[in-house]
């Protein structure tokens, strides 16, 4: 893990400080996404759980910040951000890219004795899977049409040309740390793990989510949601209830389910 100071809070947004929340939820951006896209997690979960949202070098305030194009080492980064905030249960939330990044993250909490409360994945295969994909060497133009394809990104944004040749480079590099990233075997994770996913997605298909159980010995579910890669722009409501609903039962043990279900 990389010995190098990181300023906590330069990766760490709290869009509400909840000092009296007893527990936090830790929001892993998607590649090309910024902290700003769980503000309304946060605003829904506060005050009775702190969000804090992750901020990737690159973009709106980090803009020059220089790009990490390692998905290990943007993760070493982010579990030493994360140190100081381990004060209270943390819970892990990731979408696509970020997904993983969670799981390399929370890894590194479960090596040092720490394992996080929950791992909450979206839109992601699992790890062990691998499928080859070159999105991050096509031009510019090739890049804006994967977006378009997603649709996960502002339409503002893609028909902005200036603003769009702003964050280019940021996406590029994230696309680069995670379709350059392999996954290296180890124990797998402890705590409970919730997989989701659109049952459209192009980008995992249902059997590449389910193989999330692999990865834990702890609970597991596995629930597929109506659309595509970005289904969860329609269901925040029904995803934040999910993750507050984990983070209530964490507080109580004997209340998580005691078989691994694979709907």
């Amino acid at each position: 893990m990389s010995a190098t100071p990181v300023d906590s809070g330069t990766w760490v947004r709290r869009f509400h400080p909840s000092p009296d929340a007893g527990t936090r939820l830790v929001c892993f951006p998607h590649a090309g996404g910024s902290a700003s896209y769980y503000f309304p997690v946060s605003a829904a979960m506060s005050p009775s759980i702190e969000v804090l949202a992750l901020q990737y070098p690159g973009r709106q305030d980090r803009r020059t910040d220089p790009l990490i194009e390692s998905l290990p080492e943007l993760a070493d980064q982010i579990f030493t951000a994360l140190r100081p905030f381990a004060d209270r249960p943390l819970t892990f939330f990731g979408h696509s890219m970020g997904a993983t990044l969670a799981f390399e993250v929370a890894t590194r909490f479960e090596q040092v004795g720490a394992p996080v409360s929950g791992l909450f994945v979206s839109g992601r295969r699992a790890p062990s899977t691998h499928r080859t994909e070159t999105v991050h060497l096509r031009s510019d133009d090739g890049i804006v049409s994967e977006l378009h394809q997603l649709n996960g990104t502002d339409s503002g944004v893609l028909g902005d040309e200036e603003l769009l040749r702003m964050v280019l480079p940021a996406i590029r590099g994230d696309y680069k740390a995670i379709e350059t990233y392999r996954y290296e075997p180890g124990p797998p994770l402890t705590c409970p793990v919730h997989a989701m996913v659109g049952d459209a997605d192009p980008k995992a298909t249902l059997d590449e989510v389910r193989a999330w159980r692999d990865h834990t010995t702890g609970p597991f579910e596995f629930e597929a949601l109506p659309g595509g890669h970005f289904y969860l722009n329609q269901y925040q409501k029904e995803i934040v209830n999910r993750i507050s609903d984990h983070i209530a039962c964490a507080a109580q043990p004997e209340s998580f389910p005691s078989t691994r279900t694979g709907r």
